[in-house]
């Protein structure tokens, strides 16, 4: 199984997306969305700047787990990771958002 995105609705009727490695874990989560066309967008944005290490932002949460953002061209955040135990993690996250993304099938679940 390769990795795919999947377009959900929360109880809120809010759209977001997550990226799911081909083992189904979730490996990027998105914002909220008012619209299912701009969680759309959102994927388009992760599948062009997953590739770009410049793209990632590396940090660390309060609770000393490492995490990460990926972010477009203007700045803004298009996904985030989970918390990883450690910054080696965190490596294996990227490294697997940028493996999946840029040809991962979109799975509307919200249909």
């Amino acid at each position: 199984m390769a990795g795919a995105f999947e377009i959900k609705k929360s109880k809120d009727g809010q759209f977001y997306f997550h990226l799911k490695a081909a083992n189904g874990e979730i490996i990027l989560r998105s914002e909220s969305y008012t619209e299912k066309a701009s969680a759309k967008n959102g994927i388009e944005s992760v599948k062009k700047n997953a590739a770009d290490d410049t793209r990632y932002e590396r940090k660390e949460e309060k609770n000393g787990k490492a995490m990460f953002n990926l972010k477009a061209a203007n700045h803004e955040v298009i996904g985030t990771s989970q918390g990883y135990a450690s910054t080696s993690g965190r490596e294996e996250g990227i490294a697997s958002v940028k493996t999946n993304a840029p040809n991962a099938a979109v799975h509307d679940e919200t249909v």
